[in-house]
């Protein structure tokens, strides 16, 4: 078997630069992530505050979007030509793809071009990703022992926590060191640009690594497949392990990790009020606790089972969100839960009026009375409910304090960002004379309340995550391994928990409700719960080959 035939000191190399690779390329895209009020502001600039927030979240929905492409691009070639050469091509334009965006104009110096040389990069760095992961996990799956394979995978899954550790860490201390104006201004543009160096050390680290043994013993029967796309999804048993990878632990896996790691951010700085430097530092603690997590439930899944582990973080997640985003917005801003619960805010309008609050795009304007009242609202993280006027006109109440909002819909581009300003200028006013903070106090934050539930989450993410490398890598045969895997889980991470971000404020905005965007995380949750109890198979312990 190829998996004995690895010494312990060539396995712990095989870890080590496969985990670092991965950790480079999780860098680099979860930069993009940790900044994305940023980007909204740098190069969405002619959009509103919140369209041009919604405009960034969807752009990095964008790369994610890309990852399947890359998973059955990258894949197909690993599982033809071998899984080195993958996993090289990958990391050098994931590398290049970071640093150029480190090199763009903004939208005050370039116009239009600068968003749009910006997602041509993000869907570069996409594509990347979806080759990457695949490859490293197959690559050090392939080498370990049967019996300790979710150990040594869940390095792999480990690397995304560094990688991530690694991103908010450069952000801090350059925010730190330039304040946060340089750093808005320009600033932003030093964790990009750095990704030169690690490219350079991760390139090397792989470069001394061999190709796989098992691919290698496919090589010498004559076995390697010429057509992994069909092998892998035309085949109906394949297909079906396929279907099985995705429902029974790819959606959990988007829906637990990213509102864990990334919605949780926005939650914390939109819409409680969290300074994002503070945010910074929350989540930093999260993903050092999580780094040795991955592993622990990688180990403990080679001693219990894949099943067992994994669907308790689900089930841990599934219990968690409602309550749990609850007592962290009460933990955070105490002021502003009680301020909503002493000084309720109304939306009193004709529903004819009011458009659905989704714009990806960030591209439409929203400019009758209603739907500007409704994106002010949404934007400043404020929680209202809808009565019909019996007039036709819209007002914003604030307790028994009436606010008129003016219709925008003759206005043209400026006239209405005008109106948008001016009310929004209006209703800070309005909301802090009935009580609202501006801002989360850090005097008053339950910090023990807000770090353990954000620990629970933690912990929910990491058992589900930190055998999944193992899981996948054992679903499936050799011959179309890296393509079958990759695709399910790209689709998974990529669209799921890509796009939960921006879906998930976009549910609030259109619904008036700050917690209804949980309902994405918790369908989909639901969803894997299911599935995995009736169809996924235990295969832990399994020969690969």
């Amino acid at each position: 078997m190829a998996s004995t035939t690895t010494s312990n000191w060539g396995m712990t190399r095989v870890i080590a630069a496969s985990s670092a690779g991965t950790a480079f390329e999780w860098y680099d895209f979860f930069i993009f992530g940790s900044l994305i009020q940023i980007i909204s502001k740098t190069f969405f600039a002619a959009l509103p505050p919140t369209a041009s927030l919604i405009a960034a979240l969807g752009l990095f929905a964008a790369g994610f979007a890309f990852r399947p492409l890359g998973a059955i691009l990258f894949g197909s070639l690993g599982d033809r030509m071998g899984r080195k050469g993958a996993f090289l091509i990958t990391i050098s334009l994931m590398g290049g793809a970071t640093f150029l965006i480190g090199c763009l104009p903004t939208y005050a110096q370039a116009g239009w071009l600068a968003p749009a040389l910006l997602i041509v990069l993000r869907i570069c760095q996409g594509t990347a990703l979806g080759g990457e992961y695949g490859g490293a996990a197959i690559y050090v799956a392939e080498h370990a022992p049967d019996h300790g394979r979710g150990y040594a995978t869940g390095w792999i899954q480990s690397s995304a926590a560094f990688g991530l550790l690694a991103a908010l860490a450069v952000i801090l201390v350059t925010r730190t060191l330039i304040g946060e104006d340089a750093f808005s201004a320009w600033g932003w543009r030093v964790p990009f640009l750095l990704s030169a160096i690690l490219l350079g050390v991760s390139l090397w680290l792989r470069t001394t690594l061999g190709e796989s043994p098992a691919f290698i013993a496919l090589e010498e029967e004559g076995n390697v497949t010429k057509t992994p796309l069909r092998e892998a999804f035309a085949d109906p048993a394949s297909l079906r392990q396929v279907s099985i990878a995705f429902f029974a632990l790819m959606c959990a896996q988007g829906a637990v990790w990213y509102s864990t790691f990334f919605y949780m951010q926005v939650f914390l700085e939109k819409m409680v009020g969290l300074p994002g430097k503070t945010v910074n530092e929350l989540v930093m603690v999260m993903v050092i606790v999580s780094a040795p997590l991955y592993v622990v439930f990688g180990w403990l899944s080679d001693k219990w089972g894949r099943k067992p582990v994994m669907v308790a973080g689900m089930l841990v997640a599934l219990a968690a969100y409602f309550p749990g985003y609850h007592a962290i917005a009460r933990a955070a801003n105490p002021a502003l839960i009680e301020a909503q619960a002493r000084t309720p805010v109304t939306v009193v309008t004709d529903p004819a009026t009011c458009s659905v609050q989704f714009d990806p795009a960030g591209t439409r304007h929203f400019s009758t009375a209603c739907d500007i009242a409704k994106s002010l609202l949404a934007g400043s993280g404020i929680s209202y409910r809808d009565i019909a006027s019996t007039d036709g006109r819209t007002a914003i109440a604030i307790g028994n304090t009436l606010l008129p909002i003016a219709d925008g819909s003759a206005l043209d581009t400026k006239g209405l960002k005008s109106l948008k300003t001016a009310t929004g200028d209006r209703l800070k006013a309005a909301l802090t004379t009935a009580g609202y903070p501006a801002k989360a106090d850090p005097a008053n934050v339950d910090w023990f309340t807000l770090m353990a539930w954000l620990l629970l989450f933690t912990v929910a993410a990491c058992a589900l995550y930190g055998p999944m490398a193992a899981a996948l890598v054992e679903m499936f045969p050799t011959r179309v391994r890296y393509t079958a895997m990759s695709l399910p889980y790209h689709v998974g991470t990529g669209w799921v928990g890509g796009f939960l971000p921006v879906t998930s404020f976009a549910i609030v905005a259109i619904t008036g409700n700050l917690y209804a965007g949980l309902w994405y995380a918790f369908a989909f949750t639901a969803v894997s719960v299911v599935t995995s109890l009736l169809l996924f198979k235990e295969t832990s312990g399994q020969p690969l080959r």
